[in-house]
């Protein structure tokens, strides 16, 4: 891994030296060649999640609509409550994806510099959101399996245990959707959650864009 970093480091760095050899219309064409490469790699994961999104929504939505049309009474109210806010919330994440989706096939690298800034600040802003949104699933995913007979013949033991676990969850999606913001980029729990296709190639985009509005100034 750690080879693997020096060599990108080390490539990036050729690559800076050679761009700085060439003169500055030169040098802005390679930069927009490979800001148009990293807005483009990003679309492959957007596409994917918003696939997912659509069949999670679609088959959620079915699943709900039946049990309420037809075994209402016989399903545990947790479970329709905690599946219909996940149902919610993946909606909403999914609006934010398709949104982000036209975003990106809308970035027109040839519009002015002020223009493709905008554009990338809304996408990196969008993304930190819908991020956001999504961790406020997690305890969910530990109270849609409650039911009236667990609470009525449960012991303290089960209880307590079951109380601990989600209040566990609740505090730790609280505390990310308050806590994941751009001023929190360089630290380690972080980039673990952001490490990746979605975005690193932001970044990468941004920090490129600045260095080109620095040349054509």
């Amino acid at each position: 891994m750690m080879q693997e970093l020096e060599l990108k480091a080390l490539w990036e760095t050729s690559n800076e030296r050679l761009e700085e050899s060439l003169n500055i219309p030169q040098s802005v064409e390679i930069k927009r060649s490979r800001l148009q490469h990293y807005v483009a790699s990003m679309k492959p994961l957007k596409i994917f999640a918003t696939l997912v999104g659509c069949l999670w929504v679609g088959v959620g939505t079915y699943v709900l609509s039946n049990l309420f049309l037809n075994s209402f009474e016989q399903t545990s109210g947790f479970f329709l409550v905690s599946a219909a806010l996940q149902v919610l919330i993946t909606l909403i994440a999914l609006i934010v994806y398709i949104h982000q989706l036209i975003g990106i096939y809308n970035i027109n690298l040839s519009a002015t510099i002020l223009k493709t800034q905008r554009d990338l600040v809304s996408l990196k802003t969008s993304t930190l959101w819908v991020t956001r949104i999504l961790f406020l699933q997690l305890p969910l995913w530990t109270t849609f399996y409650w039911n009236v007979s667990m609470l009525e013949n449960g012991n303290w033991f089960l209880w307590i245990l079951q109380g601990t676990v989600t209040m566990l969850f609740t505090i730790t999606a609280v505390w990310l959707f308050f806590n994941i913001k751009y001023e929190n980029r360089n630290k380690k729990w972080f980039r673990l959650i952001f490490n990746g296709k979605e975005w690193t190639p932001l970044m990468e985009s941004m920090e490129l864009l600045n260095k080109i509005k620095l040349l054509e100034n």
